[in-house]
């Protein structure tokens, strides 16, 4: 019986206490705002390997997935470019598509997509100060061929780029 009671006791001190994870933000209590600039695209669809997977507007896309997810998040309000306290620069740099599965005829069973960029955050409240970057950040998606569709996997890319995006600011990690 006294095992039990230790045990209990235990056990509910270590729930009470919490584990330390925490839902707030991690950026300083001034930065309250953050723009979103349009997204600069970088690939170049003149290069014969990059032409077949060339979708129009993936900058615009991008752009409004980051900002969505800052809305969703809700840490920082989305703001102008002349009243923020943050700014994100981001650089489209490549969008690709492997095949992560066959079948035993060597046809594409699975595709795994992934859009990668560049990113920048701005503290404007500190002078323009590279707050963190990132050259090479991506978001990934999948589909199958039988049964999904690419621009499925096109959106789960690009909500996988920004909740990382996001997580990687308030976070900061």
């Amino acid at each position: 019986m006294r095992n039990v009671l230790s045990s209990f006791l235990l056990i509910s001190s270590l729930l009470i206490s919490g584990c330390g994870y925490t839902t707030s933000s991690l950026l300083p209590s001034h930065l309250k705002t953050i723009f979103v600039k349009p997204v600069e695209n970088k690939i170049d669809y003149m290069n014969q390997d990059d032409r077949k997977l060339y979708i129009p507007g993936l900058e615009t896309r991008v752009r409004t997935a980051l900002i969505d997810r800052f809305l969703f998040d809700g840490n920082l309000k989305v703001g102008d470019a002349d009243s923020s306290d943050l700014v994100v620069e981001t650089r489209l740099l490549s969008f690709d598509r492997e095949d992560i599965r066959l079948t035993t005829n060597e046809d594409v069973k699975e595709y795994r997509l992934r859009i990668t960029v560049s990113l920048k955050m701005i503290d404007k409240t500190d002078h323009d100060a590279v707050m963190w970057e990132e050259p090479s950040f991506s978001g990934e998606g999948t589909y199958l061929t039988a049964s999904g569709s690419e621009n499925t996997a096109v959106e789960a890319a690009l909500k996988d780029l920004a909740q990382r995006a996001v997580a990687r600011t308030i976070e900061n990690w």
